[in-house]
C-alpha cells in the first residue's frame, strides 16, 4: 500500500469539504490564490536546495 493512500485514507468526502470551508472561512476567498502561491514558492525552492544538495554530494564523493 503507498504512503499517500495511508496518510490519507481517513479523509472521505465530507472531510474533505469540511477542511475546505475552514480554510475558506480563515483565509477567505481572496486570500486563498496568495496563500496556495506561497505553498508553491516554497516547494519548489525545497526542493531546488534538495536537489543541488544531492548535486554536491555526488560530485564530491571519491569513486
Amino acid at each position: 500500500m503507498e504512503y499517500s493512500t495511508v496518510f490519507l485514507g481517513w479523509l472521505g468526502g465530507q472531510e474533505i469539504l469540511l477542511l475546505v470551508l475552514v480554510v475558506l472561512i480563515f483565509f477567505g476567498g481572496r486570500k486563498i490564490p496568495e496563500l496556495m502561491r506561497g505553498i508553491g514558492k516554497g516547494i519548489k525552492e525545497f526542493k531546488s536546495e534538495t536537489k543541488d544538495k544531492e548535486d554536491n554530494t555526488d560530485t564530491n564523493t571519491p569513486s
